[in-house]
């Protein structure tokens, strides 16, 4: 179990509730539930007569918030599982529609500390999982079984790394006298192959690598696009779905569905019909991402990149 600090106050938290703007009586669902801060400041607002659903797949967070949310008894259903299931949640807790979801993208402080492998900033056993118990490979078996192409094309795509091959073609020549087994071994690795590059630059060689292992892992990107059109489609009348995401891949997804949902199509100009799903369910409350503010990237650097969104429900005409 984590003490009693290890999880932080939320990023953009005063701005997530402002714009969430939870009702007394609504049905809520917290998306990435983590330590339970923002889903108690929910609860509170909500009163005895609403009900919020959390939801988070690392089971250390789950006992945590399990403890913290214990005394609004019945107003809080907490469930292990993966938010890309969020029709199946919402349909095991009898729930079918909601007044606002939230989303808070990415990894916690909780698991940036723990000994999971996903910072490189200390020696540990190269895993990445948010969910130790799932499926699929952990971050040490695709770094020791890809091919350097696969490698080379994973680390392009999701870490938006464009010294990739290189990268790639260090971790193949290691690997053939050793497996990379440690987060120590895997930066050590990285930055043989690339320091020149990143002379002069604020961020870690290591940084977009561990990143784009850590998407794949836990198939991120994907639960993104899988959960927040069930969100959309799941709010009442005016309700409201808040999304925190830290990073451009996260944000374009995002912006990208939000859009599609406010009636924008996507499909190229030359296209006859539209093939991509647009229609008018929500409009847009946040023309521009919510930034942190000064005080708030002081007191915690790692908000520095969060952009917080906002959709709303439409009601019927």
């Amino acid at each position: 179990m984590c003490p009693e600090d290890s999880f932080h106050t939320p990023v953009l938290k005063n701005e997530t509730l402002a714009l969430l703007d939870p009702k007394p009586g609504g049905v809520y669902v917290d998306a990435t539930l983590g330590g339970g801060g923002l889903a108690a400041e929910i609860l509170e607002r909500i009163g005895p007569d609403g009900f919020l659903i959390g939801i988070d797949k690392d089971p250390e967070a789950i006992a945590y918030s399990e403890k913290r949310l214990a005394k609004y008894g019945g107003s809080v259903r907490i469930v292990k599982g993966d938010f890309r299931d969020l029709a199946s949640i919402l349909g095991s807790q009898g729930v079918s529609s909601i007044d606002g979801a939230v989303f808070d993208l990415g990894v916690s402080s909780w698991q940036l500390n723990s000994t999971r492998g996903f910072s490189f900033m200390r020696d540990e056993s190269l895993s990445m999982k948010m969910d130790p118990f799932s499926v699929g490979p952990d971050a040490a078996e695709i770094v020791n079984t890809y091919s350097e192409q696969e490698l080379a094309d994973l680390i392009r795509r999701f870490g938006e790394e464009r010294h990739a091959r290189r990268i790639a073609r260090a971790i193949v020549r290691r690997r053939k006298n050793k497996p990379i087994t440690r987060t120590a071994e895997l930066a050590d690795t990285i930055v043989s192959a690339v320091a020149d590059a990143y002379k002069g630059q604020r961020i870690h060689p290591a940084t977009r690598t561990f990143l784009a292992l850590r998407l794949v892992v836990n198939r991120e990107l994907e639960a993104i696009d899988q959960a927040l059109p069930v969100a959309i489609e799941s709010l009442k009348e005016f309700g409201r779905m808040c999304v925190i995401s830290f990073h451009s891949l996260e944000d374009r997804i995002v912006k990208s569905i939000m859009q599609r949902y406010a009636g924008k199509c996507g499909c190229p100009p030359a296209a006859t019909e539209c093939q991509c799903g647009a229609q008018k369910l929500v409009r847009v409350v946040t023309r521009k991402p919510v930034r942190p503010s000064e005080d708030e990237i002081r007191l915690n650097p790692r908000s520095r990149s969060a952009k917080l969104r906002c959709v709303e429900k439409l009601g019927v005409c």
